[in-house]
């Protein structure tokens, strides 16, 4: 294997390897050790030096050696960018009990609402489905190894956060668990609103725009306009 893809799958099992540490067994003596805004310090530098390490990588890596999937696996990838906005916008509320927040256990007892009426991890399914619409692709190896690091961050990563979110609320996230699912539900799409659907259609049109000059590569409906 190219020298530069075992850098960049290093660096990327690096990246979900501390993050699962330091979320979850690390974190308590980490935050007692340190307080909450020296843990803090560390995590972002880790997880900063890790990103870094992967673009670096990255960039060095091969960019095309797969062959693709062709237009049916542009299209695929087109259409899976726009839900997956629209979670990761729609996560983007104080009234997400995800995040460690002091109101947290209230959004909980509060009920779902907009994007939490779909699944209850609606950020992480943004970068699961942004991470599948690169995967069907098949472009590069390059690109299956961060899209995977990705996925496996986001699903992994959302299944512990419940477990640790019963051991720290309790009944408060249990209620929170039976209403919500953690598979989207299809169904419940429409509940992210008309101005939720607009901003995820502003900023795929966006990203769209800036694929080119920032990845070398037209994407989406810029590849046949």
């Amino acid at each position: 294997m190219d020298q530069a893809l075992v850098s960049l799958l290093a660096a990327s099992v690096a990246l979900v390897g501390t993050h699962f540490a330091l979320s979850h067994p690390l974190r308590a003596p980490l935050v007692s050790a340190l307080r909450e805004g020296g843990f803090m310090l560390v995590y972002n530098a880790v997880a900063i030096a890790c990103m870094v390490w992967m673009y670096l990588a990255f960039k060095d890596a091969p960019s095309a050696d797969l062959g693709g999937s062709g237009e049916l696996g542009w299209a695929v990838a087109t259409l899976l960018t726009l839900p997956a906005l629209a979670l990761f916008l729609g996560a983007m509320t104080p009234r997400n009990p995800a995040m460690p927040t002091p109101g947290a256990e209230a959004a909980a007892r509060a009920g779902p609402a907009g994007a939490f009426l779909v699944t209850r991890h609606p950020m992480m399914w943004g970068f699961a489905l942004w991470a599948l619409s690169h995967i069907v692709l098949w472009w590069s190896m390059r690109t299956l190894i961060v899209a995977g690091a990705i996925l496996v961050l986001a699903l992994v990563g959302a299944k512990l956060q419940d477990a640790k979110k019963r051991s720290q609320m309790g009944d408060a996230w249990l209620a929170w668990e039976a209403e919500t699912s953690f598979v989207p539900r299809l169904s419940k799409l429409g509940a992210l609103g008309w101005k939720g659907w607009l901003a995820a259609l502003l900023a795929w049109g966006v990203l769209m725009w800036v694929h080119l000059p920032l990845g070398g590569i037209p994407a989406g409906v810029f590849r046949w306009v």
